[in-house]
């Protein structure tokens, strides 16, 4: 498919099992790694619970309580209206491949959700084409189904939600 292409990190949560706004710490290297794919056009940075200093365009969401599809609606209606699809990006997954998001933005034919797949199982970036933004629902892109793009050999980008979880 051609067309933009944008991305929507999600770094609007509590953090409350981390214990202090991973956020914080981890959004400069999700976002090098966003940076870094070829594919993309605009990045949103969508926050919430916890104020974030970053040099991307950052939007917050009042509502980000309800969900994470609260979240994700607030930054997909922040991205330009020529974008045909978004790729959505966890701030708390700092070992993403730039490649990752490549392969699954390639592999996109207007499926409406597309995501990684690491050994069969879903993971991120999830692919959302612009027709069903509007069927997002609170729980977030988690509660649809996607097709998968086998992306195994980038290794799991990561899930940080403890401190533990960094060492």
């Amino acid at each position: 498919m051609e067309g933009v292409i944008g991305a929507v990190i999600l770094a609007a949560g509590a953090s409350t099992r981390f214990g202090s706004p991973k956020q914080r710490l981890l959004l400069p290297r999700v976002l090098e790694r966003v940076r870094a794919a070829r594919s993309l056009g605009d990045i949103v940075v969508v926050l919430g619970a916890h104020p974030v200093e970053t040099d991307a365009r950052a939007v917050e969401c009042p509502d980000w309580e309800r969900g994470p599809g609260a979240s994700l609606r607030c930054g997909l209606a922040a991205l330009p209206d020529d974008a045909e699809a978004a790729v959505v990006i966890l701030a708390d997954g700092p070992d993403l491949s730039p490649a990752a998001i490549d392969r699954v933005i390639a592999s996109w034919q207007g499926e409406p959700v597309l995501a990684a797949g690491y050994d069969g199982v879903r993971g991120h970036p999830v692919l959302l084409a612009r027709s069903i933004w509007a069927d997002i629902p609170d729980d977030g892109a988690r509660a649809l189904e996607p097709a998968l793009v086998a992306c195994d050999d980038l290794g799991y980008p990561g899930d940080v939600d403890f401190a533990e979880d960094l060492t």
